[in-house]
C-alpha cells in the first residue's frame, strides 16, 4: 500500500473516532438528535474531512439508518438505548465507526455484549483469515451473554469512495466460505438484541445515495442531481442536508429521483420483535501482513 493511501486511511479513523465520541459525550436527557447530528458534521469538516455518510443516531429498537429529518424534534430520554454510527472520508478514504450509551444510566449488559463481542474479534482478527471464525466470535460473546445476535446485519469491506464492497462480515454463524482481504479496510459492527435477532424495514426513509445520472425534466432536480454527484459521489447523503441547501420542494425532487432510479432509499431498520439494540464497530486496516485499528 502507498504511504499516502495509508495515511489517509489512518486519518479517516483518527476523525471517526474523535466525532464518534463527541457524539456520545453529548447524549444526556433532553439533547435534540439534530443538534447531535450537525456537531459531528461540523466537527468532521472541521477536521479536514466530510462525513463517510449521514450521522445514524438509531434509538431503542431502531437498528441502523436512522438520521434526523429536516428539522427535526426528537430530543433523549433518560434510558434511551441510542447507536452512533458514524465515518469520516478523507478525498474518499473512509472510516466507519459505531458506539452504543444507555441516556442517563450506567453500565447495561446488552450494551457490554456488543461491546465484549467487538473487543473479541480485535483480539483474533488478522488478514486473509476465514469470516466465519469472526462469525463464531461474536454469537458466542453476544449468545453468552444472554441476547441475540441480529443475524442479517453485518460488517463488509471498505473502497475508496465505497461504503460496501466485497466481504460481508456475518454477525452469526452461516457457514461461509469466504476469507477477508488481506490488503485494505474491513469494517466489523456486532449487533446485539433483546429480541429475536432480525431486522426489517421500516417505512421511514432518511438517508439516499446515487446510482446513476439520468435526464431529469424540472430545473431543480437536475440542479439537486448534479449537486450529489459532485458532492457525495455514490456514498450516502441525508434528505435533511438536500432540503438544508435547496428548501423544503427538494424533498419532492428528491422522491422523483428515487422514482426514476436515479437514487436509491435506505429504509430505516427496525428489530422485528421491538427488541432494544446496541451496537459497535472499527475499521480495520490491513497492510504488509499487519492490523491497525484506524479508529480505536
Amino acid at each position: 500500500m502507498e504511504k499516502e493511501e495509508r495515511e489517509k486511511w489512518i486519518l479517516a479513523g483518527k476523525i471517526g473516532k474523535e466525532v464518534r465520541e463527541l457524539g456520545i459525550s453529548m447524549c444526556k436527557p433532553g439533547t435534540k438528535l439534530i443538534d447531535i447530528a450537525e456537531a459531528i458534521e461540523k466537527k468532521t469538516q472541521e477536521m479536514g474531512a466530510k462525513p463517510s455518510f449521514p450521522p445514524n443516531l438509531s434509538i431503542n429498537q431502531i437498528a441502523a439508518h436512522y438520521t434526523p429529518k429536516f428539522e427535526d424534534k426528537t430530543e433523549l430520554k433518560e434510558g434511551d438505548i441510542i447507536k452512533i454510527d458514524v465515518g469520516a472520508s478523507v478525498d474518499g478514504y473512509l472510516s466507519d465507526t459505531a458506539a452504543t450509551t444507555v441516556v442517563g444510566v450506567g453500565e447495561n449488559p446488552l450494551v457490554k455484549s456488543a461491546k465484549d463481542a467487538l473487543d473479541s474479534v480485535m483480539r483474533i482478527i488478522k488478514p486473509g483469515m476465514p469470516i466465519i471464525e469472526i462469525s463464531s466470535v461474536i454469537e458466542d460473546t453476544i449468545r453468552k451473554a444472554g441476547f441475540s445476535p441480529i443475524v442479517n446485519l453485518g460488517g463488509h469491506g471498505v473502497g475508496k469512495y465505497s461504503l460496501h464492497e466485497g466481504e460481508f462480515i456475518a454477525n452469526a454463524r452461516n457457514y461461509s466460505e469466504s476469507y477477508l482481504r488481506k490488503e485494505g479496510i474491513v469494517a466489523v459492527e456486532p449487533f446485539a438484541t433483546t429480541g429475536g435477532g432480525y431486522v426489517i424495514d421500516s417505512s421511514e426513509v432518511q438517508i439516499l445515495s446515487l446510482i446513476k445520472s439520468k435526464n431529469v425534466r424540472s430545473s431543480l432536480g437536475r440542479e439537486i442531481l448534479k449537486f450529489i454527484e459532485e458532492e457525495y459521489h455514490e456514498l450516502p447523503f441525508a434528505k435533511r442536508w438536500i432540503m438544508n441547501k435547496f428548501g423544503r420542494l427538494a424533498d419532492m425532487e428528491l422522491k422523483a429521483l428515487v422514482a426514476n432510479g436515479a437514487l436509491n432509499e435506505f429504509n430505516v431498520l427496525k428489530e422485528k420483535d421491538n427488541g432494544m439494540v446496541a451496537q459497535f464497530e472499527h475499521s480495520f486496516l490491513f497492510d504488509d501482513g499487519k492490523v491497525t485499528v484506524t479508529t480505536l
